[in-house]
Order: structure tokens, then C-alpha cells, then sequence
């Protein structure tokens, strides 16, 4: 399953939409990705599965890559 991970990359910093990125990451479930992030020590606002025409419309973007954890 491919999961969008919505995050802030220094851990203590509040969550501001102007400064919120994204990646994509293969997983199992929820909690393997949050696991798979350990390492990076980002603040994970959300994670949530990407399928069907949700994921068609991702792949599309030109900025889509899928990290390799």
C-alpha cells in the first residue's frame, strides 16, 4: 500500500499549513510507516492510504516518488 505522509521536518515545530510537506511511502499498515520514519525524527501530522483514482491522480504529478525506507 502506498501511504501520503503529511509531516514538519524539525520535530518540535507547531504544524503551519505554509510549511507542511509531503511524501510517499510503501507500507504495510499505518503504524509500519510511522516505524519506517523513526530515523528521520519528522513531526507526522497525518498518514493517510492513497488508492484507486486518488493514487492514479498522485502518479500523475509530476513530483510523485514513492521513498524507499
Amino acid at each position: 500500500m502506498i501511504f501520503k505522509v503529511y509531516f514538519q521536518k524539525i520535530w518540535g515545530q507547531v504544524p503551519v499549513r505554509e510549511t507542511t510537506e509531503t511524501i510517499y511511502v510503501e507500507a504495510v499498515s499505518e503504524s509500519d510507516v510511522r516505524k519506517k520514519l523513526i530515523p528521520r525524527k519528522y513531526n507526522i501530522e497525518f498518514i493517510t492510504e492513497i488508492s484507486g483514482a486518488h493514487l492514479e491522480y498522485e502518479q500523475s504529478r509530476e513530483d510523485f516518488k514513492v521513498e524507499a525506507l
